[in-house]
């Protein structure tokens, strides 16, 4: 077993318990009662522009995101700063549509995407798609921010090597039981309050990471010196296909598409008290992806350390795979009291993702299954304690996810959850802006989306980047976007045909609904 740094877990610890106790006092923050669900699952939709820049910040960039994103540079090289133009071109996206999501969801007390969907639409079964694609796509993404956690644990040397699960998962339980329970007790109202904290953590460390590992490495000459040539730029195509390139463009593309469909993103973005505050939040959020590109460069540096080749860190490599270069280069770089900051930070950047991806699928399933299937007049403290309920055995079944499966398990789903999470594109993306299509073209253009993404995925061996074959060209991309197209493809096509059999359209909303 690794010798456990007893600094750095000291001061992990510390700002652990810091954090708990502010997860807990949320509850007394901006005061409501948190037996009615808009209360508890949306903190009651009071949160300016300030909190709301943290909340989502919070959100999307998470601890697996401080984790993947470097270890995608280390690894791989180039290919991972996709991530870069991907976190720029999502928020005209968010400018564009999300405040009218936000005018028409505050007017009937919509929850969820899904209700907006069921009011808009007046299709129950494509609400139910909505609804099953948010739950399966957030899901192996709460399990991916428990990995993050527990790479930044073993990283102090607890639990690594130990041939003991209950040794090396006992952290990640006890802190899966404090997230439980805090989550439980103060709704949205906890996350939103620690991402303060882990929002200043993060950028503390992102700053000193590139301000003072080049220094210790001799300034990035030296470092893009010491990255292999194939590494620094993506690789030239050959004849007859976009190669990397096309790879590059289209995961920026799909992945900007895709990133404010996900139910805790939407969750955030509800949460703001008004569509004011969501465009603000457009303009202020890309410094986020100033930040994001900085961690990307931590990859390079660890790649100039060689922290990969040293005997020290051949157990975090083994276990963890390139996930553990961060964590190798900061204890290689950093005092250890700064190393459990760093630490502090990325879990903390876990437990805030978490909390909300949770609080989200408990929000959809109570609103979009329970209600509309099994109990149509809940009251608003029955539904608020489905819901509290639901968010437990969602990050429950996370849990198990890592302690007892692979943790590419959990991976090759999130890759999955992508490619499934743009098929909701038309109904809620493009239904704010208009009602021409018709519902169950939107449902068919889903289904066959959904199927053609899922076969893909399969078939390019597990990986989102499917190999397009037209003419004699190859187009390697992103399989969510193509997937993406051929849904909207199948909705254009069908929506004249299902029209002309069917009359009768419903939608509950009105033009006035859509702005302030």
């Amino acid at each position: 077993m690794a010798e456990i740094n007893w600094t750095a877990l000291t001061v992990f610890v510390l700002l652990f318990a810091f954090i708990t106790y502010l997860g807990f006092a949320a509850a007394h923050w901006r005061k409501g009662d948190l037996d009615q669900l808009h209360e508890w699952g949306l903190g009651g939709r009071r949160f300016g522009t300030i909190v709301t820049w943290f909340l989502i910040g919070g959100d999307l960039y998470t601890a697996y995101t401080f984790i993947a994103v470097p270890a995608l540079a280390f690894g791989a090289g180039a290919i991972a700063f996709f991530a870069v133009p991907y976190t720029i071109m999502i928020y005209p996206i968010l400018f564009l549509v999300f405040p009218r999501l936000w005018y028409v969801c505050h007017k009937h007390n919509y929850i969820t995407p899904a209700d907006f969907v069921r009011g808009r639409f007046g299709n129950r079964w494509l609400a139910l798609a909505i609804t099953i694609t948010g739950i399966v796509a957030t899901m192996p993404y709460i399990a991916l921010q428990l990995v993050g956690l527990q790479v930044v644990i073993g990283g102090m040397g607890v639990g690594v090597g130990s041939s003991s699960w209950l040794v090396a998962d006992l952290p990640l339980i006890i802190a899966f039981i404090i997230l439980a329970a805090f989550t439980y007790s103060s709704g949205l109202r906890a996350p939103a309050s620690i991402a303060i904290v882990k929002d200043i953590l993060i950028y503390i460390t992102a700053f000193a990471a590139v301000i003072i590992v080049p220094i210790e490495l001799g300034g990035f000459g030296k470092i893009f010196a010491a990255v292999p040539p194939a590494k620094v730029l993506l690789a030239v195509p050959g004849a007859n296909t976009t190669g990397t390139f096309g790879v590059y463009a289209t995961l920026a593309l799909g992945s900007a598409l895709a990133l404010f469909l996900y139910p805790h993103s939407v969750t955030g973005i509800l949460a703001a008290n008004s569509g004011h505050a969501i465009r603000r939040n457009a303009a202020l959020l890309p410094g986020y992806s100033f930040m994001l590109g900085l961690l990307a460069l931590v990859g390079f540096f660890a790649i100039a350390a060689g922290v990969g080749s040293l005997p020290e860190f051949a157990a975090g490599f083994k276990q963890f795979g390139n996930n553990f270069a961060v964590p190798a280069l900061f204890l290689h770089t950093f005092p250890s009291w700064f190393v459990g900051i760093a630490f502090a930070a990325v879990g903390i950047g876990a437990l805030v993702p978490a909390a909300i991806m949770s609080i989200a699928a408990a929000n959809l399933y109570t609103r979009n299954i329970h209600k509309e299937f099994f109990n149509k007049n809940p009251t608003e403290k029955q539904e608020a304690q489905m819901a509290k309920w639901v968010s437990l055995i969602v990050k429950l079944g996370a849990l198990i996810v890592i302690i007892f499966l692979p943790t590419q398990f959990a991976i090759f789903l999130q890759l999955l959850g992508g490619i499934l999470i743009i098929q909701t594109l038309p109904a809620v993306m493009l239904g704010v802006y208009t009602r021409w299509f018709n519902d169950w073209a939107l449902l068919v253009g889903w289904a066959v989306g959904t199927a053609t993404g899922i076969w893909m995925f399969v078939a390019a061996n597990y990986t989102p980047n499917f190999p397009l074959q037209f003419a004699g060209f190859t187009f390697p991309g992103y399989t969510a976007l193509y997937t993406v197209v051929l849904n909207l493809v199948v909705a254009i096509v069908l929506t004249p045909v299902f029209n002309a059999m069917c009359k009768t359209r419903i939608d509950e909303t009105k033009p006035a609904d859509y702005h302030a």
